[in-house]
């Protein structure tokens, strides 16, 4: 009986194995960069909090994919970028930030090619821009997020949304070259984005 256990275990992890792999993604989100902290020249100088717009942004990447006895493990290696629009003093700014993300993933089928997973996220900024000023370095290069989403594989094609965010506070302050502390003064790096994938298995 032992005998035919292991052998049906061998079977099994052997087809598990076999249908794991690499294969590279792509696709667009929809990102709020944080929050933007500046003073109200009309409020004797309070400090005012406010979000961001989301705006498109995009990512590509790659995968590997580990299927193991109904559950899958999927680290990725993406690009992404992220954009949001702020208004202040009757101003319209865009905030840009690229960073490398490598989600770690784990999922299962729920039903049919119907799939659902979650994991942690880590993120390394590249860069990050706001449009019309000068931007210090954030305080973290490297933080942490979450993802959480669904998705349908048919074939090697795969769709699939997913939601992150940020768990790590992390800021970038305004450099302010007149001395002054009017206008902006930091902003929250840390994104809340929809992400919309599309991914091919090879």
């Amino acid at each position: 009986m032992k005998k035919y256990f292991f052998i049906l275990m061998f079977v099994t992890t052997s087809t598990a194995i076999a249908q794991s792999g690499f294969g590279v993604k792509g696709g667009i989100n929809y990102a709020d960069n944080g929050e933007l902290t500046y003073n109200d020249f009309s409020n004797a100088g309070e400090d005012v909090l406010e979000g961001g717009e989301s705006k498109m942004g995009y990512h590509f990447g790659v995968f590997y994919q580990a299927n193991l006895l109904g559950f899958f493990l999927r680290p990725e290696l993406v690009y992404t970028t992220t954009k949001s629009t702020y208004q202040f003093n009757q101003q319209e700014a865009e905030y840009n930030v690229s960073k490398i993300d490598l989600p770690i993933l784990v999922g299962t089928k729920i039903f049919g090619p119907v799939q659902v997973f979650a994991g942690p996220s880590l993120q390394y900024m590249v860069d990050n821009d706001f449009e019309g000023f000068d931007l210090g370095d954030v305080k973290e290069e490297f933080t942490i997020g979450a993802q959480l989403g669904a998705g349908v594989q048919l074939g090697k094609i795969g769709v699939d949304v997913r939601y992150e965010r940020a768990l790590k506070e992390n800021e970038a302050e305004f450099m302010q070259l007149d001395g002054s502390r009017n206008g902006p003064q930091r902003v929250d790096t840390r994104p809340s984005q929809i992400i919309f994938g599309l991914s091919l298995s090879l």
